[in-house]
């Protein structure tokens, strides 16, 4: 499917330095297509230079958030050299997004199917309506959906995603905040007070410590416990040494609020 006339994503940011981009394919149900995971990349690219950024909302126009890879334009070029193409770009956006300084939340309403399901999960949080639904689907047109598993196994319990991914079945929000697969659920009215209300949480804190804190975080998950710890108290004892943190611990002595730069 071609898109010609308005951008495969939209940006905006508002002044609090809280960056949102729209999957804007709402036809197709915002599957990603080479051009759309090409517009995602290039967001994500000058997002990751932009030092003044605070959080990046990941949302969906239209009745879905995302169905997936786009079948069509995949059927269309029956080649082991395309896929292995389509599927390493997609794989690079899915890691710029882990990679991202800053928190990457994902806006969820209607339903996230197969890699649109990874990408709520390769999101840092996530806040769903009540009528989302997830799947990784691909299994019931013959295609395991095997980089979907990459992240959904790092959310969710190693039986409850397997089961996701041999059945193909979906679970509904409920199910996947109870699984781990998103943070907080929220009627379709109250779905963006519910996420500002975690945009706010985010915003109060020094972003350095954010940022240290998420590199931290994904990398000693991967390690032994051991060299897990050894990380985390060389990231500490930097973070400590950021003057953020000098005066938060400063204001706890003083018994006050911490003065922080905006």
């Amino acid at each position: 499917m071609t898109d010609t006339t308005e951008p495969l994503v939209r940006r905006a940011r508002d002044a609090r330095g809280v960056v949102t981009l729209t999957l804007n394919r709402p036809q197709a149900f915002n599957a990603l297509s080479e051009g759309m995971l090409t517009a995602l990349q290039g967001e994500l690219d000058t997002l990751s230079q932009d030092t003044t950024a605070r959080v990046l909302v990941l949302a969906a126009a239209g009745r879905a958030f995302c169905a997936g890879h786009d079948l069509k334009e995949m059927r269309a070029q029956p080649s082991l050299d395309y896929y292995q193409r389509l599927f390493a770009l997609c794989s690079r956006m899915m890691l710029s997004l882990w990679r991202l300084p800053v928190p990457v939340i994902a806006r969820v309403h209607g339903t996230a199917t197969a890699a649109g399901c990874q990408l709520v999960a390769q999101c840092d949080l996530a806040v769903a309506s009540s009528e989302a639904r997830f799947a990784v689907s691909g299994v019931n047109l013959g295609l395991f959906c095997s980089t979907p598993g990459v992240p959904l196994a790092r959310n969710v319990a190693r039986k409850q995603a397997f089961e996701m991914l041999v059945t193909g079945e979906f679970i509904d929000a409920a199910q996947a905040r109870t699984r781990g697969l998103v943070n907080r659920v929220a009627e379709p009215a109250a779905l963006d007070a519910e996420l500002e209300k975690l945009l706010l949480s985010i915003l109060a804190k020094p972003r350095v410590a954010v940022a240290m804190g998420k590199a931290l975080f994904y990398r000693q998950v991967e390690l032994g416990i051991e060299a897990a710890y050894e990380a985390a108290g060389q990231t500490m004892a930097c973070n400590m040494m950021e003057p953020v943190a000098l005066e938060g611990v400063q204001a706890f002595i003083d018994k006050r609020a911490p003065r922080w730069e905006p």
